[in-house]
C-alpha cells in the first residue's frame, strides 16, 4: 500500500541550485543553459586516421579501431575491417566530477580474434586541454602523428579534437558517456535525451447522403440498410435507413481522427441486416486520405459519388465466374482542421490550439524548462543481486515531447538538461514524469517490457511567478522493489524533482530564478 502522505512532503524547504554556472549579466542569466547547474565534460572527437600501418604480414591489411582511456574509463569507436584510412566521427564525453587522472590517452588498435594489436598513441595532458562553452564555434580538429609507447614516433596520423566544455555543448546528446560506459552498444540508443513530435491529428468528417442503384441478394425483401466506416482500428456506421428500398437515405455525421502523414484509408461499406448478427455486404469503396479536402471554416466542402463495388462469384456448369456489381453512394468526407483533436483530459490540456496552422495566433511567449535532479528514488528492479535505478525524465507540452537521457545506477540522478517551447495560451499544463529504463540490454532483449513510471508532476503555466524557482515537486508514486521477506511488493513513496522554470511572455514575465524559497503552485500529482 501506498503510505499517506506526512505535512513535511508539503513543507518549504530551502535551495540554492548553483543554476547557469552563477553568471549573471543585468537581470538576464548569460549562460545557454541558465536554468540548470553547469557541469564540466572532457570532450574527445574522433574523427579519422590516415597512413596507418598494416599489421597482418600476410594480407598487408589493419582492422582499426580507436580506444579513448581516462584513467578507469575507456570508450572505443566501431572498428573497420582492412582500411588504413578509416573515418569514425564518434565523440566521447566523461564527467569532470568523476576524473581522477591527469593524462588522456587516445590509442589505435587493430582488431584481431586472439588479442588486438597497438598500433599508436597520443596522450593530453589534462591542464593543457582548452575550454569551449557556447556560443563559442566549435573547436576544430587538427592531426596528431602517432606516438608508440616509449614516446616516439610512428606511421600513421589521427584527426582530433579535444576540449572541455559543459552540457550546452552541441556533441552533448549524440557523446558517448562515460558514466554509461556499462551499457552495451546494441543499447546506447536506448539511453540518450530526444526530442520527439507527435503527429499532427486531425478530425475526419464523413457525412454519409444517400446511396443508389443497390443490389441486395433478396429481392423478395425490404433491405435494411445501413453504412459502415473503418479507418484503421476505428469503426462507426449509420443507423438503418429509414426509407427500405434500395435507394436508402441517411443524412448522417461520422466522425473519426486521423494522424499525418494519413497512411490509413477511409474503408466504405453498404450492408444489409438480414437478421441478428447477420450482414450482407452489398459494396464498399476506399478512400484515401491524402486525396480528401481540407475543411477550415465553417463553409461545407463540396460533396461526391463514390462507386461501391461488390463481387459475387457464380457457378455455370463445371466453371467459376466473377460477376462485379456497381452502386453508387453519395458522400461528402473532409479533413476538418478548424478544431482542436483533444488526446488529453481536457483539465490538463497542454495545447488548445485547431489543428490547421493557418488558424494559429501568434505565440504569446516561450516556456524553459530546465529539469536538474531527483532525490529520494527507490530501486526498481535488481541488477547483479542489488537494487538499482536507471532514471530519465520526460516532459510533455504541445506537440512536443523531451526526454533526458539516463542516468545509469543512480537513486540522486543529476540531469541538468533545458528545454524550451512556444507558449500560446497561458491555461495550459506542462506535465513532467520520471522513468525506470528497461531497455538498458537494447530493444530486443527487452521486448514487451515497459518502462516503469516512478512518478509526475504537472505544472500550470498561469501559476508561475516572478524570479521564483518552486521546489521541491513531489512527486508521488508506486514503485516495486526487493524485499527478501516477502519477494516483490509494491511500496508508496516520495521523490522530490527538483525543476527550475522561464516563462518569458510578449505581455508579461514570469520566471525563475535562484536562491528562492516559496510555496510550489504545482498540482498534486496524486489526483
Amino acid at each position: 500500500m501506498q503510505r499517506p502522505l506526512r505535512p513535511e512532503d508539503y513543507s518549504l524547504k530551502a535551495t540554492t541550485p548553483h543554476l547557469g554556472g552563477g553568471g549573471v549579466g543585468g537581470d538576464k542569466l548569460t549562460s545557454t543553459y541558465d536554468l540548470v547547474e553547469q557541469m564540466q565534460y572532457l570532450y574527445v572527437r574522433v574523427v579519422k586516421a590516415k597512413d596507418l600501418p598494416p599489421k597482418d604480414l600476410l594480407t598487408g591489411s589493419l582492422d582499426p579501431y580507436v580506444e579513448v582511456k581516462l584513467g578507469n574509463y575507456k570508450g572505443t569507436t566501431r572498428h573497420f575491417e582492412k582500411k588504413t584510412n578509416p573515418e569514425w566521427n564518434q565523440v566521447f564525453a566523461f564527467s569532470k566530477d568523476r576524473i581522477q587522472a591527469s593524462n588522456l590517452e587516445v590509442l589505435v588498435k587493430d582488431k584481431d580474434f586472439v588479442k588486438d594489436e597497438f598500433v599508436g598513441r597520443i596522450s593530453f595532458d589534462l591542464t593543457e586541454i582548452p575550454k569551449r562553452v557556447p556560443p563559442d564555434s566549435p573547436l576544430a580538429p587538427q592531426w596528431y602523428r602517432l606516438e608508440d609507447k616509449k614516446g616516439i614516433r610512428v606511421r600513421g596520423e589521427l584527426m582530433l579534437a579535444v576540449w572541455m566544455g559543459t552540457q550546452a555543448d552541441e556533441a552533448f546528446p549524440e557523446a558517448w558517456h562515460s558514466d554509461a560506459a556499462t551499457v552495451p552498444s546494441d543499447g546506447l540508443a536506448n539511453i540518450r535525451s530526444k526530442v520527439y513530435l507527435t503527429p499532427k491529428l486531425w478530425y475526419v468528417r464523413v457525412n454519409v447522403i444517400e446511396a443508389q442503384d443497390l443490389q441486395p441478394s433478396d429481392k423478395g425483401r425490404f433491405p435494411e440498410v445501413f453504412v459502415k466506416a473503418v479507418l484503421g482500428n476505428q469503426a462507426l456506421r449509420t443507423r438503418i435507413s429509414a426509407s427500405r428500398n434500395i435507394n436508402p437515405m441517411w443524412n448522417e455525421d461520422l466522425m473519426f481522427v486521423a494522424a499525418e502523414p494519413f497512411e490509413e484509408h477511409l474503408v466504405i461499406s453498404v450492408e444489409d441486416r438480414l437478421g441478428p448478427n447477420k450482414d450482407e455486404l452489398l459494396g464498399k469503396t476506399i478512400i484515401p486520405l491524402q486525396n480528401v479536402d481540407r475543411r477550415l471554416d465553417y463553409k461545407p466542402v463540396p460533396s461526391r459519388w463514390y462507386t461501391i463495388e461488390k463481387h459475387v462469384v457464380v457457378t455455370e456448369g463445371d466453371k467459376k465466374k466473377e460477376i462485379k456489381f456497381s452502386s453508387r453512394i453519395h458522400l461528402r468526407v473532409c479533413l476538418d482542421g478548424g478544431y482542436h483533436v483533444l488526446d488529453e483530459s481536457t483539465h490538463y490540456s497542454s495545447d488548445l490550439r485547431p489543428t490547421a496552422k493557418q488558424l494559429w495566433k501568434p505565440s504569446i511567449g516561450v516556456l524553459e524548462l530546465g529539469v536538474l535532479n531527483a532525490q529520494g528514488l527507490l530501486p526498481m528492479k535488481t541488477k547483479d543481486g542489488k537494487g538499482t535505478t536507471d532514471a530519465y525524465c520526460v516532459a510533455k507540452y504541445g506537440q512536443k515531447w523531451v526526454r533526458t537521457r539516463t542516468i545509469i545506477d543512480s537513486f540522486s540522478p543529476k540531469w541538468n538538461e533545458q528545454y524550451t517551447w512556444e507558449v500560446y495560451d497561458p491555461c495550459t499544463v506542462v506535465t513532467i514524469g520520471v522513468f525506470d529504463n528497461c531497455h538498458l540490454q537494447g530493444s530486443e532483449k527487452a521486448a514487451g517490457n515497459r518502462d516503469a513510471r516512478i512518478g509526475k508532476v504537472r505544472v500550470r503555466l498561469s501559476t508561475l511567478e516572478t524570479d521564483k524557482v518552486y521546489t521541491p515537486l513531489s512527486v508521488t508514486g508506486f514503485a516495486a522493489h526487493w524485499c527478501e521477506e516477502d519477494g516483490r511488493s509494491a511500496v508508496g513513496y516520495t521523490i522530490y524533482l527538483l525543476l527550475s522554470a522561464q516563462y518569458d511572455a510578449h505581455v508579461f514575465h514570469a520566471f525563475a530564478a535562484k536562491d528562492a524559497l516559496s510555496p510550489p503552485p504545482f498540482s498534486d500529482p496524486t489526483r
